[in-house]
């Protein structure tokens, strides 16, 4: 009996044993989880405290996108092209907005909005999506923006803020090969099929023509993020955080902003444009086209009066001649003939032709540009005194399909990858090319105005300048015009050997050097005194139509092309330069003493000195070099900043 009470007391002493670990076990996971809460509860109502009252108050937390500074853009020196400044601007949310109409008039107690900007600004309020910011007002000033600023927190829906504005501290100097941005546009966003949200931003700026354009990618750069909290009257109550965007490519081009500016000038009041290349890398060092006009006035919104103006100007001031505009060569394209015919074999170096001053083919008479002829030439002769005799007699020798094959080696009737607006591919014509464009077989008389850069074969001013160079240098100079990225020079593309006999080519620049030097040479009047600076060229004149009649006695606009194309120094080419000037006559009288110029302010780095000139030009060109309009080389800084 005793054993029993034994053996029940120790089992009793187990089970309470059992029951106080079990209770502790369980204590203690009740104790943890109480912790947890308490800890939960402690962080939620001193931690977080701001972030839920502002949620039971009604606010929010908003995602705005942070516009990235645009690239700049640095001529070879590093001279700003395209840069950035400060712009105060309002803005508009129209799904923070209690009351868009009377939030608007508020405003323009504030700063000036007229009737008709009132009018717009709230039909743009209606067609775009309510959680899309528009912008009011931009480009205040100082004191206009701080009142608004003030006045914010009354103005549901109306956020000021701080952005970035293009500018082009050169005006027109470069306005067709930097071309310029503005805002986007319905028109932009419907070509894109994944806009970048970035171009939903109120008064966006987007690259519409040349560099800014083409390299748009580029120069954009990434946008970043604000984070904000809005009450319920969606007013910004204050800035939550904030990641800054990545800014866009730094771009340096091959262009020289002093030589870009003399260039422009020296073409003046002509329609007119001028290339100048390096020979040796085939940087583009000038790229002009006259008149210009001032790309600022597109970035802040061009009026209606001077866009009207711009359009209604026979000079065309808005197109870019260099690489848009195409024109007949002229007799700057027989180069291309003769070397056509002597790479073909069907004329030697020695050869000579009669030019009685015209000659007839299937009964039409083609007459030379000198009625009374030539006499009996040579190849570089033909060159010297621009025979035409000479080009529609071994033109039916080699045919226009040679003819053409060497325009294209030479970079006629090639589109150059620029970046730059609508560069044109020119025309190097074939008997194919015209029956399909046409429907008509290829005639005898279009191989002879082709052959003296007439008829359908049209090059624009940049692919004479390549032809140039290429002439000068026997090698397949291909054009650059962006020499840097972030810093990272852009390699330059390989430039094999033309191909063409040394002795060839050796004829060709032999031609070229008489025209300018030699003692029946069409442009004699443009040549440079001194040895070191020698230049070779080729003056044209392309017809724009079909009757021969004086240039004076017509209508400027029915008047002829004046061309030039040139490269110096002659013993070791360094720069190439072609120039047209529209309906400016004759290539020898008008286009050739621009384009001296220009290559003497290539070669000296500078103005040109006077020693370069004959004696008897002197004085006239120090008056015309002195009545230039020319930028102060102390004003360019060197490496520039943006003004941001």
């Amino acid at each position: 009996m005793k054993g029993l009470r034994r053996r029940n007391t120790a089992s009793a002493q187990a089970s309470r044993t059992t029951i106080t670990r079990r209770g502790l076990m369980l204590g203690a996971a009740q104790a943890a989880v109480v912790a947890t809460l308490g800890l939960r509860m402690r962080h939620m109502q001193l931690e977080q405290a701001d972030e839920y009252r502002m949620l039971a108050e009604g606010n929010s937390v908003k995602i705005r996108l942070i516009p990235p500074a645009r690239g700049l853009i640095y001529d070879r020196n590093g001279v700003l092209l395209a840069g950035n400044e400060q712009n105060y601007r309002v803005t508009m949310t129209r799904e923070d907005a209690e009351d868009v109409e009377r939030e608007l008039a508020d405003l323009r107690r504030l700063i000036p909005i007229t009737d008709e900007e009132a009018e717009e600004l709230l039909d743009e309020l209606r067609r775009r999506p309510p959680n899309a910011p528009i912008t009011l007002a931009d480009r205040l000033s100082w004191e206009e923006f701080s009142r608004v600023a003030v006045n914010a927190p009354a103005l549901a829906g109306v956020t000021p803020e701080v952005g970035l504005s293009r500018f082009y501290p050169h005006g027109p100097d470069f306005a067709h090969v930097v071309g310029y941005v503005g805002p986007v546009s319905d028109y932009d966003l419907s070509k894109l099929e994944n806009p970048d949200p970035l171009l939903r931003i109120p008064r966006f700026q987007l690259g519409k023509s040349g560099v800014e354009a083409k390299l748009e990618d580029d120069l954009r750069g990434t946008a970043g993020q604000r984070r904000v909290e809005v009450n319920s009257g969606g007013r910004e109550m204050r800035e939550l955080g904030r990641r800054e965007g990545e800014p866009g490519t730094a771009l340096q081009l091959t262009l020289d902003t002093r030589l870009q500016n003399f260039a422009l000038a020296r073409l003046g009041e002509e329609s007119a444009a001028a290339v100048v290349m390096d020979i040796t890398n085939g940087d583009v060092l000038a790229i002009s086209s006259a008149p210009s006009f001032d790309p600022n006035l597109f970035v802040r919104g061009i009026s209606t009066a001077d866009y009207r103006a711009l359009m209604e100007d026979d000079h065309r001031p808005l197109a870019d001649k260099t690489v848009q505009g195409l024109y007949p060569p002229g007799s700057t394209f027989k180069m291309v003939t003769l070397l056509a015919a002597l790479d073909a074999g069907v004329i030697t170096p020695e050869e000579t032709v009669r030019c009685p001053g015209y000659v007839e083919y299937g009964g039409r008479r083609f007459n030379c540009w000198k009625r009374a002829g030539h006499g009996r030439l040579n190849a570089w002769q033909s060159l010297e005194q621009s025979c035409d005799v000479f080009y529609y007699e071994i033109s039916q020798k080699v045919g226009i399909e040679a003819i053409s094959a060497m325009a294209r080696k030479l970079g006629i009737g090639v589109r150059h990858d620029l970046p730059m607006s609508a560069v044109a591919e020119g025309n190097a014509p074939t008997k194919d090319w015209k029956f399909s464009r046409y429907g008509k077989d290829w005639l005898i008389g279009d191989t002879i105005n082709a052959s003296i850069g007439q008829g359908y074969v049209l090059a624009s001013p940049v692919q004479l300048a390549v032809m140039t160079a290429r002439i000068a240098s026997g090698r397949a100079i291909v054009p650059r015009l962006v020499r840097a990225r972030d810093g990272v020079e852009v390699p330059v593309a390989e430039a094999p050997d033309l191909d063409l006999d040394p002795a060839h080519l050796a004829l060709a620049q032999k031609g070229m050097w008489a025209v300018v030097n030699g003692a029946h040479g069409t442009a004699g009047r443009s040549k440079i005194v001194g040895a070191e600076w020698q230049m070779a060229g080729k003056t044209g004149t392309s017809q724009v139509r079909s009757a021969v009649v004086n240039n004076n006695a017509v209508p400027w606009e029915q008047r002829d092309h004046a061309l030039f194309v040139c490269y110096a120094p002659v013993e070791n080419p360094k720069y190439a330069v072609s120039l047209i000037v529209e309906h400016g006559g004759g290539g020898s009288s008008t286009a050739a003493p621009i384009a001296r110029d220009i290559m003497l302010f290539a070669l000296a780095g500078g103005l040109p000195p006077l020693a370069a000139y004959p004696s008897s030009q002197r004085d006239q060109a120090r008056r015309r070099l002195e009545a230039l309009d020319l930028i102060d080389p102390a004003m360019i800084a060197p490496p520039a900043r943006s003004r941001a």
